[in-house]
C-alpha cells in the first residue's frame, strides 16, 4: 500500500468513474486502474461496483475511503510542518510555470518578492505545458504554479490578471480594427509547432471561438515569428505584454477582445510559511 493509491482511491471516490479521477489527476487512466486494483487484491476486498456509467464505492470501499481521508491529511499535515523553517528563516520557495509564463514570474512577481525577503531560496520548476504544472504541483515538486486558468477541482485557484491577445500583421495586410474574432478563419498564421504546450495552448483559443485560420508557419522558434511576419508569411496570435521590437507591424486588438486568465494554483492543503508569503504579495500586485 502507498499513498499513490490512496489518493488514486479518494479521487474516484469524489469524482465518480476512474476517468474522471485520472483526468483531475492528469494521470492516465489505466494506470489508475491497475494501481486500484492491486489495492484492492492487497486487502482482499473490492472497493468500487459498477454503478451506471460510474463506480459506487463498497461497503468495504467506504470505509476504507474515510481511513484514506485520515491518513492524506495526516501527511499533508506532516508536509506542512516539515516545510516550516526553523528558527524563523523564510526557507525555499518553489513555484511551477510553463516557458510562455516564466516571465511573468522570474521579470516581474519573484525579484519584487526576493527584495520583501532576501533570505527566501527561490527555485523556479520549469514545465512544458499545464499538465505538467499540475503535475509539480501534485506530486509535491513545486509548492506553487503560475498557470492559465481554470484548473481541475482539486486545485485552489488564486486568479492574478486578465492577458490579451493581440494579431501581429505584416504592414498593408487589409483588416478592420479592431479585428472581428471572425476574420481569423481562413486567415494565415506562423503557429507554434503541432504537439507543443504553447500550440496545444493556442488551439483552445481557437476552438473557444470557433475559428480556423490556416498554418502558414509552424515552429517553436519563438525569435523567427516576427521575421517570418515581418516577410508577409502570415500574422501572428500573440499576448499584448509579451509584444516587442514591432517597429513596421500592425498590433491589433481583437472584437469582442480575447483574453485568458493567469493565476497560482496550489494543493488544497496548507502552505509553507514562505509559499503563502508570495502567494499573497502576488495577490497584492496582481
Amino acid at each position: 500500500m502507498n499513498l499513490r493509491q490512496l489518493r488514486y482511491v479518494v479521487a474516484t471516490a469524489d469524482h465518480g468513474t476512474m476517468t474522471a479521477a485520472a483526468q483531475a489527476l492528469f494521470v492516465a487512466q489505466p494506470a489508475l486502474s491497475r494501481a486500484i486494483r492491486e489495492l484492492e487484491r492487497e486487502l482482499g476486498v473490492e472497493l468500487f461496483a459498477r454503478a451506471g456509467r460510474g463506480v459506487a464505492l463498497t461497503d468495504s470501499g467506504e470505509q476504507i475511503v474515510r481511513y484514506a481521508r485520515d491518513a492524506l491529511r495526516a501527511v499533508d499535515a506532516i508536509e506542512a510542518f516539515s516545510a516550516a523553517p526553523a528558527g524563523g528563516r523564510p526557507g525555499e520557495l518553489r513555484v511551477a510555470s510553463t516557458s510562455s509564463l516564466e516571465p511573468e514570474l522570474t521579470a516581474r512577481l519573484l525579484p519584487g518578492f526576493a527584495r520583501e525577503q532576501p533570505a527566501a531560496r527561490i527555485r523556479v520548476v520549469r514545465c512544458d505545458g499545464r499538465e505538467s504544472v499540475g503535475a509539480a504541483v501534485r506530486d509535491g515538486r513545486a509548492d506553487l504554479a503560475l498557470t492559465d486558468l481554470p484548473v481541475p477541482g482539486d486545485l485552489a485557484a488564486h486568479p492574478l490578471e486578465q492577458r490579451e491577445i493581440v494579431l501581429i500583421s505584416p504592414p498593408g495586410l487589409n483588416l478592420r480594427e479592431p479585428v472581428p474574432q471572425s476574420a481569423l478563419d481562413g486567415l494565415r498564421l506562423v503557429m507554434p509547432a503541432r504537439g507543443s504546450a504553447r500550440r496545444t495552448e493556442l488551439d483552445g483559443v481557437l476552438a473557444r471561438i470557433g475559428v480556423t485560420p490556416i498554418p502558414a508557419v509552424e515552429s517553436n522558434e519563438r525569435g523567427a515569428w516576427l521575421t517570418w511576419v515581418r516577410a508577409g508569411v502570415g500574422s501572428l496570435m500573440w499576448y499584448r505584454n509579451q509584444v516587442e521590437a514591432v517597429d513596421g507591424l500592425a498590433v491589433r486588438s481583437f472584437m469582442p477582445p480575447i483574453t485568458t486568465t493567469i493565476g497560482l494554483v496550489h494543493m488544497r492543503r496548507p502552505l509553507p510559511p514562505v509559499a503563502r508569503d508570495f502567494l499573497a504579495f502576488a495577490k497584492s500586485r496582481g
